[in-house]
């Protein structure tokens, strides 16, 4: 991925992520509000599909100094245990959380360790489906959304590190027909129509994210070139909706990636933050 340190040949990723050192130099503010260490922060990223990649999330990070961890959770790669990262960020896929699927239980518990844990997470379609599932919410389908669409901003949202003083209305690019409910103690930081939580946020530092703010017109050019993509998209939208949907990201991207930057740079500072305290 061009500009991003991020490797999807990465095999044996328990090794690689026990080798980079736990010591850590003074953390750095600078006029970004940005925290910033001598050490790279470890991001494990779990993936569920060969084309469901970080896309601007992986620029994002690397530019905070992060280094990302790819593991292809569906393939039967095993994630490093949570100790040994600081963060995690997981990806979507075209599965459900409800398939019986033989990993799925693992990873399942594996987000449940990690929340338990206080490792921040982030969680990217399927990934917030997941993070809600291993914490006992439901996830059932709901309205189909492809391409952009408004998520509103709910009470919840006004003061998060994250989302706070974002628009109330936000233009986000979606890619779903299942929807998650609320996990006990949770806060949903916004929904829409057919869709009641869009986001949520769960103690305070795993955020779940239903739309897509990672995607770009590189990215979703990679996604219509999957066939099983570009069927699923007609079969739902219309045989024009491929071209349709490239257009509205084009038209909304620059904005939208704003507000990509805005959202994980607050996740981000949550990851460094933690770490600043260990």
């Amino acid at each position: 991925m061009p500009g991003a340190h991020f490797d999807d040949s990465s095999a044996n990723l328990g090794m690689h992520v026990s080798c980079v050192p736990r010591k850590r130099k003074r953390p750095i503010v600078d006029a970004a509000n940005e925290t910033r260490f001598g050490g790279p922060l470890r991001i494990a990223v779990l993936q569920h599909a060969s084309w469901e990649k970080p896309g601007s999330f992986a620029r994002l990070l690397t530019e905070r100094g992060a280094t990302l961890f790819p593991v292809r959770v569906d393939e039967g790669e095993q994630p490093p245990p949570v100790s040994d990262v600081d963060g995690i960020l997981a990806m979507g896929g075209p599965m459900s959380v409800n398939d019986p699927l033989p990993w799925l239980p693992a990873e399942m518990d594996y987000i449940r360790t990690a929340v338990d844990s206080g490792i921040p997470y982030f969680g990217v379609c399927l990934g917030a489906q997941l993070l809600a599932a291993a914490l006992g919410a439901e996830v059932k389908p709901a309205a189909a959304h492809y391409g952009m669409h408004t998520a509103d901003l709910q009470r919840g949202s006004f003061d998060d590190p994250l989302f706070g003083g974002l628009p109330r209305a936000l233009p986000v690019f979606q890619w779903h027909g299942e929807n998650f409910a609320c996990p006990t103690g949770g806060t949903s930081l916004a929904g829409s129509p057919g869709c009641p939580h869009e986001a949520i946020r769960v103690g305070t530092t795993a955020y779940g994210l239903q739309f897509h703010l990672e995607v770009d017109p590189d990215l979703l050019a990679a996604w219509l070139e999957v066939p099983a993509c570009t069927t699923e998209l007609m079969e739902r939208c219309g045989p024009g909706s491929p071209q349709q949907i490239t257009d509205e990201l084009r038209e909304a991207a620059v904005r939208m990636g704003r507000y990509a930057r805005r959202i994980l740079n607050g996740w981000v500072n949550l990851v460094a933050a933690r770490v600043n305290r260990e």
